[in-house]
Parts: C-alpha cells; structure tokens; sequence
C-alpha cells in the first residue's frame, strides 16, 4: 500500500487543450478516494495519468514517496478496473484473474494460490472454468476487479467500473467494492461522473470541473458545507435549487425575497453566512435543498411563499414535486423561447421563464395539482448563500 500525491500536476494535450490544471491533491495511505465531476472535467486524465497512461505536462506525481513521472505502467506496482471490464474472451474466468501473474512469471503454486483467494472473496468461485460470455454483467466486473487484486499492487485506478451495469447491479456493485476495499485496505482511486457513487463509497471526495479541483471532503462535509456554487449545485440528489434573491436588511434584521414574499433570515444562517448582511439592496444566490422544503399545512412553524406546481413524481415514500418560482434560475445553460436575448444577457446564465425552477421532496399524502399555485414553508436555517460572480459563499 502506499499514498499518491499530486503536486501542481497539469496535462495540456499537443492541441492546446488544458485538460487538468495546477491539481494538488494528497491521496492517504489505505484511503479510498473518489474523482468526480462531469463530462471532460479532467478526473479520467487525471487517473490515468496515475496509471502511466498519459504523459504528464508539469508538476510531480509520487506513488508510496516515489516520483514516477518518468516511470512506465509495470514499473509503478497498479493496477486499473476499466469501464469496458477488458477481459480475454477466449480464456476461462480462472485464466483471465491470473494472467497479470503469468505476465510476471509467478509460480504456479503462487497463481493457483492468489485465484482462489480472489475467487472467494468475489464469489467467483463455481465460475472459474467459465468463459466471459457465459457470465452476467456484475459477474464480469468482478472478475476484473479479481484480475486487479490477484497482484497486490500498492493502488488500484478504477475508470467508471460500474456505467455498463443496470441501475440494480450497481447499487449491488457499489457495495461490494466498497466493502472489498474495507477489507485488503489498498488504496484506491475511484473515478465516476455519478455523484450518488461518490458520496456512498468514498472516504473523500474530489470534485472537478474543467481540469480544476473544487473541493476535496468527507461526502457529509462536501453536502453540507459547499466550496462553491459548482460543488453546491453538483452534489446532491435532487441537485440544490440555486435561486437569486434580493436582499434587505431594517433595523439589523435581514430578509430574502423568495416568490414575492420577503422571509426572514434566522440568526443560525447568519452566523454561518454573516457576509450576506453585505448584500442589503442588492441581490445574492440562494442555495435550497429539497429537505428544507416543506407542505405549509405539515409546518405552520416556518415562513411561506407560494409557487406553481408543475411536476409531480410519485415515487411511493415520497414524491419529487417541482414548481415554477419567480426568482432567476443560477447555473442554468437554458434559456426558454419566450425570454428576449436581452434578458438572457443582462442576467449572464440566471434563467427565468415557464420551466420548474425549484424541486422539493413531499409526503405522499399531499395532493397536488398541475399549475394551481400552492405554499410552501421553507427551514431558511438550511439555506446556503453564494455570491454569484464569483461562485463564494458568503461566510
């Protein structure tokens, strides 16, 4: 086992493209961290570049205090799970395991040894003689994850082992790594655009966006205390809400305008946003998630204001409600056909127009109708508030 350090690592392809920028990031011994964010974020590059199978830029990268910049894959002691699984179609399942040991020249006493530890542990074991084509999906990720642990390495890379599977197998899947991880205590680093993986099986978490590293936490610190407007709006199922409110301050108290109606700002989110006072007059983005909403008839003891129903997900223990709210939308790349360009350039990516802009979990005993305008009482105590030129939260 052995920690992997970034030191102000950056990967800029001959075409020009920055594809990871100035990433700093300390990778503990035993830890299995998570590399998430979306689409061409930089998190594969990054991984990959861990694996030797890209050229790093600038910057030094360390496996167990050793920099290996300069070293090749089979000098670096990893070993990488692929989305793909990459197994040889034309050997058995007890083959596929043991043939980075062959490649090594174990003994065969060593290989029969180390296939059937792998095979137990991933309940392999009826399958051995087996062909890839005869197994299921999950049964195939499993085999490339024992052709993985058959070698001991000092890290395992996996590249979104699980986005071939069925949503079943995954959740089944994600517990399995998870647990297997617990067991040997390798170090692992986990890459996957799917943020729910991210927070149920890591340690900690790296967010990035366009080759920068957002924020690295614990996923409970990452969901409750955002870096930034990106983190806010990414982590988290249902994603935040991010509304732009105004705000108003009268004799030292302070007020948001949500739907029209001003609400009062709770001395607890003051304390943990005491800048938003700076904000008098002006406007700022407010962060609401789904849980801190609620049917106004379940909590007379919060503020309301009203919203347009627009969508009702019955999912049986709750339902996913979303309304149209009158406050710009933040982050949206959107822009409904009946807003003017004038409009989408005054507000420089702030949406308002007829899509839902706002999304809460109700009980499934509340009755909602499309379009009727209902209340909604909100825990302002939970809100989160961010500047929006810059994406900072104001604490």
């Amino acid at each position: 086992m052995a920690d992997v350090q970034f030191k102000n690592v950056e990967k800029v392809y001959e075409n020009g493209f920055h594809a990871v920028k100035d990433l700093s990031l300390d990778i503990h011994d035993g830890e299995f961290l998570v590399l998430v964010g979306p689409s061409g974020c930089g998190k594969t590059t990054a991984l990959r570049m861990v694996a030797g199978l890209e050229d790093i830029s600038d910057g030094t990268l360390s496996i167990g205090g050793r920099v290996v910049n300069d070293l090749n894959p089979k000098e670096r002691d990893i070993a990488m799970v692929f989305q793909n699984y990459a197994l040889y179609p034309h050997l058995s399942v007890a083959e596929n395991i043991a043939f980075g040991l062959r490649l090594r020249k174990a003994s065969k006493s060593v290989i029969n040894e180390r296939v059937a530890w792998a095979a137990r542990m991933l309940d392999l074991t009826d399958y051995l003689d087996r062909r890839p084509k005869q197994l299921s999906g999950g049964q195939r990720q499993r085999v490339a994850m024992g052709r993985a642990i058959v070698r001991q390495p000092q890290v395992f890379l996996m590249d979104e082992p699980l986005s071939n599977l069925d949503a079943k197998l995954r959740v089944q899947m994600r517990a399995d790594i998870a647990k297997l991880q617990h067991e040997l205590e390798t170090t692992t680093v986990y890459v996957t655009h799917d943020q729910v993986e991210a927070m149920t099986m890591g340690d900690r978490v790296a967010v990035m966006s366009r080759g920068e590293l957002q924020q690295v936490d614990t996923p409970q610190r990452l969901y409750d205390h955002p870096a930034n407007l990106f983190v806010a709006g990414f982590i988290g199922t249902p994603p935040m809400n991010l509304l732009q409110v105004p705000v108003a301050t009268d004799n030292g108290s302070v007020s948001i305008t949500l739907g029209g109606t001003p609400l009062p700002v709770t001395d607890e989110a003051l304390h943990a946003y005491p800048r938003l006072r700076e904000y008098a007059g002006r406007t700022a983005v407010a962060g609401i998630r789904s849980q801190a909403l609620h049917p106004a008839t379940d909590r007379t003891d919060l503020p309301t204001f009203s919203a347009r129903v627009e969508l009702v997900e019955a999912l049986g223990a709750e339902s996913m409600a979303y309304f149209k709210v009158d406050n710009y939308t933040i982050g949206s790349e959107a822009v409904t056909v009946d807003e003017t360009l004038a409009e989408a350039d005054a507000h420089e990516g702030s949406v308002i127009g007829s899509r839902p802009n706002l999304v809460a979990e109700f009980p499934p005993h509340v009755q909602l109708r499309l379009t009727d305008e209902v209340p909604i009482a909100v825990d302002v105590s939970m809100l989160h508030f961010f500047d929006e030129a810059t994406g900072e939260p104001l604490r």
